[in-house]
């Protein structure tokens, strides 16, 4: 790989930092094609990337962004998931983690916080974006249906008041 080449990896990787609400370092080694291809599918369903890096590159693209306090987790064969959801790339990771011992999770971090790798599966566990936001709406939707029904209780008490009345005539 040329000089050219490698400024532009590390551009490309400290563009990819930048704009990363979570990357997760792992060991990838013993992983299969197929298996690789799986995991990227699955990063890509939830917004995700997975790449294979090269420690010294990585180490310059982290250099002076968020993520600086990960730079000891590049030793090995290492690979990284990113995600702008703080908790996308970690669910992902530990989903496949979990099916597959090949895959290690090293740790890594949120914007600013450095994580290790029982940090990254306490984040994995926690909803995701979207999930916080169907549940933000649930608790903004839940007063206004109370209200509804408190206000549909009385008419229809009434309703079944003036039906039990007309069938007692009726039956009178």
């Amino acid at each position: 790989m040329d000089r050219a080449s490698k400024e532009e990896l590390v551009a490309e990787l400290r563009q990819s930092f930048t704009s990363a609400g979570v990357v997760v370092v792992t060991h990838y080694r013993g992983l299969t094609v197929a298996e690789s291809t799986q995991l990227r599918i699955g990063m890509r369903d939830v917004g995700a990337s997975f790449k294979v890096t090269k420690n010294t590159l990585a180490r310059l693209a982290l250099q002076g962004t968020a993520f600086e306090g990960i730079i000891p987790l590049f030793n090995g064969p290492t690979a990284i998931a990113v995600s702008s959801d703080p908790v996308a790339a970690a669910k992902a990771t530990m989903k496949f983690a979990k099916t597959n011992e090949k895959l290690v999770v090293l740790g890594g971090g949120i914007i600013g916080q450095t994580l290790d790798a029982n940090g990254i599966k306490a984040l994995a566990d926690l909803p995701s974006l979207d999930e916080l936001r169907g549940k933000l709406i649930g608790v903004l939707q839940a007063p206004a249906s109370r209200i509804v029904g408190v206000l549909q209780a009385p008419g229809g008490q009434l309703a079944r008041v003036l039906k039990a009345y007309a069938e007692k005539d009726q039956a009178a």
